[in-house]
């Protein structure tokens, strides 16, 4: 048995090694240029030329927000039934089987406990490697059960949405979870426990028409896409140009439709100013 790691090199027909270089750089989709992908992680995924803010998985925020790292994970057990049985190019359920096995998550959502500067906060996070994080039953279940927490517990609530929003493999199932999570937290408004929004790119569909654009506070990274329908969609319904940037976080806070638009780099310490600005104020 070999206990030691080859290196990455193949040999070529003259006997001269080749460096694997494969995976070592990307291209911001922004402004194309070609980042060291060490350099890019070191800066949280956020193009060092640009300021474009890559997507990142749900662990990945749950990193970003707690301190330490360190959080517990709740309600990771809960797994579609397939209410339809729902079939269109593939089957519904081996999608599901798929999107498990290629995250590690049963559904499009984390629920975790942890501390954000200390202060004990319930997050939830979603994760739109998974079926485009769309919002079934368990997503829905999944994030109402985050709130019951915070009502419970008094922690304030923060939803990371990343999403396409409803899922349509479960047709009005998915859409009831809009009134579902919705009248949930308007029992944790009763309670004045803070719910503070964070919307990153994409979020769009049900859950921006539901609990995306219902926090207390509703902030969102730099340049994410935000709405119902896609600009694409709307300007094929209106039959009209949109104007530049519709739909980007930017826009959307020069309209009044967000509080803020936060860096990631900026994202916790604004998160935990703002829950010190809205505990002293309930």
């Amino acid at each position: 048995m070999a206990w030691f790691k080859r290196q990455s090199a193949d040999v070529d027909a003259s006997g001269a090694k080749k460096v694997r270089t494969e995976g070592l750089w990307v291209k911001c989709d922004n402004c194309r240029q070609i980042i060291w992908k060490k350099d890019l992680e070191e800066n949280l995924n956020v193009c060092p030329k640009c300021d474009h803010h890559f997507r990142i998985d749900a662990r990945a925020r749950l990193a970003l927000l707690l301190d330490g790292n360190q959080y517990e994970i709740f309600d990771s057990n809960l797994v579609s039934t397939d209410p339809l049985n729902f079939v269109d190019l593939k089957a519904y359920s081996s999608r599901l089987a798929q999107a498990q096995s290629e995250t590690g998550l049963s559904d499009a959502v984390i629920n975790a406990r942890g501390k954000l500067n200390d202060r004990p906060v319930i997050v939830s996070a979603m994760e739109y490697s998974f079926i485009g994080g769309s919002m079934g039953a368990v997503v829905g279940e999944s994030i109402t059960r985050a709130i019951e927490q915070s009502i419970e517990t008094k922690a304030p609530l923060i939803i990371v949405s990343a999403s396409g929003g409803a899922r349509m493999m479960e047709g009005v199932v998915s859409l009831m979870q809009l009134a579902k999570i919705s009248a949930a937290l308007a029992r944790l408004d009763e309670v004045r426990v803070p719910y503070i929004s964070v919307l990153t790119d994409p979020t769009t569909g049900g859950v921006t028409a539901s609990f995306a654009m219902l926090g207390d506070l509703n902030i969102a990274e730099p340049g994410a896409l935000i709405g119902f329908a896609g600009p694409r969609v709307i300007e094929q319904t209106i039959r009209q140009k949109l104007p530049q940037g519709f739909q980007r976080s930017e826009f959307l806070l020069e309209h009044g439709m967000l509080d803020a638009v936060v860096p990631r780099r900026q994202m916790k310490p604004y998160l935990s100013r703002a829950l010190d600005f809205m505990t002293r104020a309930a």
